[in-house]
């Protein structure tokens, strides 16, 4: 009966052990999602994620990413302060911003727009110019780079692209700048378009995540820059992929605008210098007439682009 009573009470420590043990691998096992909600713009820089998610490079990789196209910055912003997307396309005006008033995003990549000014015809003889933009934002801060020298300007802030492009036609303003394809369907209706050359190739607009999403997220997040740079070396290598799914996958566009579109040179993930970050910080707080709380290192996260 002893012996019995013994090999039973070493049968109960095995099954305890062997318990614990199963506990103790569910506890510990990494949690990984593999899903990202992702918002972009109506805007050139979509062409790599829009390609990637059509020619299933994101599938091919066991991601699962859904792509919406927010037609407003602001209701794209609404999406990423209440984490209903783990990341969005923005500009690093906004990035800096953000994160001076405490909502922790980082920008991953530089993506590539290009931001052509729109103009009603006779404008550009003129010496003082009444230019459309958006106060806090990317439209801005390039009108001073690029027009600050040329004109005495007077600047109107129309949030909506629609309404700043209406008051261009209606000649309410005479100037604005958009980006593209956007500035194509304006050129398609009568506006003259005219290009400018970004610093050092150097482009505002870049990729970011919630802080949440990269803590909970990274691997997923290194995935969907794997796929973005295949897409990239996809387009580089037939440009005409990137016109075909933006007018795809873009509302509204007229069918005739897609030989006007400009493409930008499409560059695999990166980031600018710190000292680009730099001044765009320094002229973010002259906008807001307060000294941002963030340096360069703040508003990026350099790991998915191997800086």
């Amino acid at each position: 009966m002893k012996k019995k009573a013994n090999i039973a009470a070493i049968i109960m420590l095995l099954l305890a052990a062997t318990l614990a043990a199963g506990c103790s691998s569910i506890d510990v096992a990494p949690s990984t999602s593999m899903d990202l909600n992702i918002g972009l713009m109506p805007a050139v820089d979509a062409a790599p994620i829009l390609l990637a998610q059509e020619k299933g490079y994101f599938d091919d990789l066991g991601l699962a990413v859904a792509l919406e196209i927010f037609t407003n910055p602001q209701n794209r912003q609404s999406a990423l302060q209440t984490f209903s997307i783990d990341g969005a396309m923005t500009d690093l005006i906004a990035v800096a911003t953000n994160v001076d008033g405490g909502f922790d995003i980082k920008a991953t990549t530089m993506t590539n727009g290009v931001f052509p000014v729109l103009s009603k015809p006779g404008s550009k003889d003129l010496e003082s110019i009444k230019v459309g933009m958006m106060e806090v934002s990317v439209t801005n801060y390039l009108i001073d780079k690029w027009l600050g020298n040329q004109y005495k300007i007077e600047k109107v802030f129309i949030t909506e692209i629609p309404a700043r492009l209406a008051a261009i036609g209606s000649g309410d303003l005479d100037m604005g700048l958009f980006p593209e394809p956007v500035a194509s369907m304006g050129e398609l209706n009568g506006l003259e378009k005219t290009l400018y050359e970004l610093e050092d190739g150097n482009c505002p607009d870049v990729m970011v995540f919630t802080a949440k999403a990269l803590e909970e997220k990274g691997e997923a997040i290194r995935l969907f820059h794997e796929a973005y740079n295949k897409a990239v070396e996809d387009i580089n290598n037939d440009p005409a992929e990137a016109l075909d799914i933006l007018m795809k996958k873009i509302p509204n566009l007229s069918p005739e605008v897609r030989d006007l579109i400009v493409l930008p040179v499409y560059t695999k993930a990166s980031l600018p210098d710190k000292a680009y970050i730099e001044e765009i910080i320094q002229w973010t707080s002259a906008v807001v007439k307060k000294d941002l709380a963030v340096d360069a290192d703040a508003l990026v996260e350099r790991k998915y682009v191997g800086q």
